[in-house]
């Protein structure tokens, strides 16, 4: 494919267009694809549908939906024009929905169906009309209601620069408040390359969409990319339970998979790992290294196959992957990649492709972005990490102060990550500077580390290590019905044998868990969390509502 040299989302889906306009671009699983002559036509019908509502260049529009092919048209339709789109995760609240509207001056929103609901009684002082986004009908409207023409074609004639705002992503950080970044067409296309450059994508390629294209993850690497070199995309529709993606893998028989290392996990603990450890012979077995190596590779085998056998490239963003899955991943020979990035890059900074897994590493900067560790701790050789390329965001919206704070004037991001490289230029990530716990002694302990540990022990679904009064304790989050099923031997003698079970759990895991890390990072108690905690779109767990 002739590579573009205009930055921006009309140019690269001009040149798609040109030359794969025939090939399929996006599907609902179980549905007939539509090619890319057919979504540009849907792409022209909805920018005469946003003309006729009044939207102009510079305008903002949002997007408050579930996965499906109407999304990806809403938004190229919206930044082919030069209005700005700003997507909404569907996990916010009404009240969030609202503020977020207010505070970016959305005139416009497309919204799913079973979202609607959200949306009732909400005002704005710039809210003008609800389009529901399976049909581009108007479902709410302070004018007369403009009908969708499905064969209109625009009036405007729109030329889009590079940096021109395309997107205001707002974050739901672990944070806490969140932001809106502000990102350009150049800021995304530049990032769509070089997720290119670390996996070559061509128009054979199937992409299963399972991540909310609301964050910038799925919406950079699992939407402009595969449109960047005329790939397919296919959509489940609903929210990715197991009941849904399994048939959905063996359909669609995807080449390509983003995802958050939450799901492998899940996988890996739920599933593989009982396999080999239930049963005390096997379990033996199970801890001679070379003996370890070969179960794994059977059973990487079989994972391939769950996963409809044709994938090549498993990518793992939004967080850390735990050290334990991430080794049966390589010994399985499992295809699996790993990226690091933000949000304020859109999002990518740095990864490797399944033919370069590095343990533990995000891999080595992408060519063209520059990275560098400020403020060296010289005993680790740790530092913040700090990122400069074209893929770096505009600001905050509305909040210069804020942009301030987070880049420099010669155009370097703080991202309030730790990390370091290897003598090879691989990058590693040891946790979030805000998070990291400075002991009374002077020590530096990164509760993400502790967390890794914990979440091996058996019967832990999550953790979360917080200090309180310079003691570092545990929330832990044990799998209930797990060890409902597991004990429910016990349920004659005792009424209460789960809870019986999970105390005992709890203090043999301060013991695990002390007998592995050091003793700067040994924990005081071990607390019981009774239910999941509240996470990010990318599952990350929201620190600042537990610390």
């Amino acid at each position: 494919m002739e590579e573009t040299s205009r930055l921006t989302f009309p140019a690269f889906f001009s040149a798609t267009l040109n030359r794969y306009g025939h090939r399929n671009a996006m599907a609902l699983v179980g549905k007939q694809p539509i090619t890319y002559q057919e979504v540009n036509d849907r792409i022209l019908a909805t920018i005469a549908f946003l003309e006729k509502l009044g939207v102009q260049p510079g305008d903002k529009v949002a997007i408050l939906s579930t996965n499906q092919p109407n999304w990806g048209v809403a938004y190229y339709a919206v930044t082919f024009m030069g209005a700005v789109v700003v997507p909404l995760l569907p996990e916010f609240l009404p009240v969030e929905i609202s503020a977020l509207l207010e505070h970016s001056e959305t005139r416009v929103i497309f919204a799913s169906e079973g979202l609607l609901p959200k949306l009732v009684g909400l005002s704005t002082d710039f809210l003008e009309e609800v389009v529901k986004i399976e049909d581009f009908s108007v479902v709410r409207s302070y004018e007369s209601w403009p009908a969708f023409d499905a064969n209109a074609k625009p009036t405007g004639v729109y030329d889009i620069e590079e940096d021109a705002l395309a997107a205001i992503i707002y974050t739901s950080g672990t944070t806490g408040t969140p932001k809106g970044v502000m990102l350009s067409h150049k800021n995304i296309c530049f990032t769509a390359i070089k997720g290119h450059e670390i996996q070559p994508i061509n128009e054979t390629d199937r992409f299963l969409s399972i991540l909310p294209l609301s964050h910038t993850y799925e919406n950079t690497l699992g939407l402009i990319l595969p449109m960047y070199r005329g790939a397919c995309i296919y959509y489940l529709g609903k929210p990715p339970t197991p009941a849904m993606l399994l048939p959905a893998l063996l359909e669609v028989k995807p080449t390509l998979i983003l995802t958050v290392p939450m799901i492998i996990e899940k996988i890996f603990r739920s599933k593989i790992l009982p396999a080999f450890t239930e049963n005390k012979a096997m379990n033996l077995l199970y801890k001679i290294p070379p003996v370890r190596k070969v179960l794994h590779r059977v059973a990487g085998k079989k994972l391939m196959e769950t996963f409809g056998g044709e994938l090549n490239f498993f990518g793992v963003g939004g967080a850390k992957l735990n050290k334990t899955v991430e080794r049966f991943l390589i010994e399985a020979r499992f295809p699996y990649a790993v990226g690091y990035g933000l949000t304020e890059c859109a999002p990518l900074l740095a990864g490797f492709n399944p033919h370069h897994p590095r343990l533990q590493s995000t891999g080595p900067a992408c060519i063209g972005v520059d990275l560098k560790i400020v403020k060296v701790d010289d005993r680790t050789n740790e530092g913040e990490i700090w990122a400069k390329g074209p893929n770096v965001m505009k600001g905050y919206y509305k909040e210069p102060q804020l942009t301030k704070e987070i880049m420099t004037p010669d155009g370097w991001l703080k991202t309030g990550d730790l990390g370091a490289f290897d003598p090879e230029g691989n990058l590693y990530i040891k946790g979030r500077v805000k998070s990291m716990i400075v002991r009374s002694n002077g020590e530096n302990v990164y509760p993400e580390d502790i967390e890794s540990v914990i979440n091996n022990f058996r019967h832990v679904v999550e953790s979360l290590v917080v200090e309180k009064k310079g003691k570092l304790i545990a929330l832990v989050h044990f799998n209930k019905e797990e060890i409902e099923l597991r004990y429910q031997y016990l349920k004659s003698e005792f009424s209460n044998y789960v809870d019986e079970k999970t105390e005992e759990l709890r203090m043999e895991l301060q013991e695990y868990v002390n007998s592995r890390v050091n003793k700067f990072s040994q924990v005081q108690l071990v607390i019981a969390q009774p239910n999941p905690f509240q996470k990010t779109a990318t599952q990350k767990i929201k620190r600042f509502m537990y610390t």
